[in-house]
């Protein structure tokens, strides 16, 4: 295959997808000048304590979309297809595989995800595979980030210095404002019968409500009068 252009990639769960995501993607893009960003939802993700509530096929439905009018992002399969666990490690082998080359692919993660980095399959030759881009986030500051992984502090750099001929992979940090949400708060909301309209956006809060996801209850059109912008 032949591959060209810097690749974004945003992993997780996505149960459900949420702005904080959507920005996060968008600084990533915007500061390191990315051609497309991939976000894949993961199929059995390794460092989450209870599986997913919402199956494979609503998380992808509801990342396709939340991504309908960004132009440069794009969902993926490649983990929900692929049985196990969701490693990193083996989702930017198959991307190896393809023939994109590791200083092409940026992995987009929040501080707070990469403060525990470390416990990582295959750390730190993952970090070998792709740039690592790290965005601030709400409650994790980029600094509490670096200062949990000081052996790292060589590899870390801002996205002023553009490495982007360089071959050697390393840790980008980005500052950027990314909205204070998480799935966790959203599921709650759902299941005390409280509105999502300023956590997601709207066609994703109509699907949660028309498919009953994550304990949502009520009728559609009461919640699309409350969710109009």
């Amino acid at each position: 295959m032949n591959v060209s252009g810097r690749l974004g990639l945003l992993g997780g769960t996505f149960d459900p997808i949420h702005f904080g995501h959507l920005d996060a993607a968008d600084a990533a893009r915007h500061a390191l000048r990315l051609d497309e960003v991939r976000l894949i939802p993961s199929h059995d993700p390794p460092h989450r304590p209870t599986d997913p509530r919402a199956s494979g096929f609503h998380r992808f439905a509801l990342v396709a979309l939340a991504l309908q009018g960004h132009r440069a992002f794009r969902v993926s399969e490649m983990e929900l297809t692929r049985e196990g666990h969701s490693y990193t490690a083996d989702t930017l082998r198959v991307l190896h595989a393809d023939g994109w080359r590791p200083s092409q692919l940026f992995f987009i993660l929040g501080a707070d995800a990469f403060a525990e980095i470390a416990t990582w399959r295959e750390f730190p030759a993952v970090l070998d595979a792709a740039h690592f881009v790290v965005i601030a986030r709400p409650g994790t500051t980029l600094d509490a980030a670096v200062a949990r992984t000081p052996d790292l502090r060589g590899r870390m750099r801002r996205p002023e210095r553009d490495a982007s001929q360089a071959e050697a992979t390393s840790i980008i940090l980005v500052e950027a404002r990314t909205r204070d949400v998480s799935s966790t708060t959203i599921r709650a909301r759902l299941a005390a019968g409280q509105p999502i309209d300023d956590l997601v956006p709207a066609s994703v809060a109509r699907h949660i409500v028309a498919h009953q996801l994550y304990g949502s209850v009520g009728d559609l059109h009461a919640q699309d009068e409350g969710i109009q912008t």
